[in-house]
């Protein structure tokens, strides 16, 4: 079934507010960074950024570079920061490297970013879609289709025995549906993620998620 993306608010069909001269090239760059650092879950030592189609083009005059460096220090696309972003990842001690790529890909506003921290490593593959919003098209290697149309947990947690249902039973004893659930890891008892999508608006769970043994980080998206 084609899954659809919802839109709640006009600003969501006419375009963001920003920072930057596009929709698509910016603010969707910088939603990317950010739900790419949330899902890491910490500051990454290195970033390196695959910029693909459209974005290998006009990466730099578009200012989708600085949006993504900016969205991966936490910044929102109407961040008055993000100009300086670059500056402001150096000075963090983040080392950046964006490499235009030829290949030929789903979408022409495709980004890989692969961010390292010690042997902590993600890679994911990000769309801008157009108007600001976002798809998350893999994840280590792993094919999903995450449009941020539906209520969706990721954890970052330990490959250790059990947490799949330590997780699920937070779930269950709020009474919240899990509609579909993907579970990928780095390597056999290193990091692992879940990508949870439920059927109610549950933020509150969160902090139930986090207390849970052996999790590192946990986003929630809408």
């Amino acid at each position: 079934m084609e899954k659809q993306v919802r839109f709640h608010s006009v600003f969501d069909i006419i375009g963001p507010v920003m920072v930057g001269p596009s929709s698509s090239h910016t603010a969707g760059a910088a939603r990317i960074g950010k739900v790419v650092r949330n899902i890491f879950g910490e500051q990454p030592e290195r970033v390196d950024i695959y910029l693909y189609e459209s974005f290998a083009k006009t990466y730099r005059g578009h200012g989708t570079d600085i949006a993504l460096v900016g969205g991966l220090l936490g910044m929102a696309p109407d961040d008055r920061r993000l100009p300086d972003s670059l500056r402001l990842a150096h000075e963090a001690g983040i080392k950046v490297a964006f490499v235009p790529k030829s290949d030929k890909v789903d979408h022409p506003n495709s980004a890989r970013i692969i961010l390292q921290k010690g042997d902590h490593r993600l890679s994911v593959l990000g769309v801008s879609i157009g108007g600001g919003n976002i798809q998350i098209s893999e994840i280590n290697g792993f094919k999903i289709s995450l449009a941020m149309g539906t209520p969706t947990f990721i954890t970052v947690h330990q490959d250790v025995p059990g947490m799949i249902a330590a997780v699920t039973n937070v779930f269950s004893a709020a009474a919240v549906n899990i509609g579909t659930m993907t579970v990928t890891r780095e390597s056999k008892g290193e990091k692992a993620i879940m990508i949870i999508e439920v059927d109610d608006r549950r933020p509150d769970l969160v902090a139930q998620l986090k207390a849970l043994p052996h999790v590192d980080n946990v986003t929630y998206f809408e």
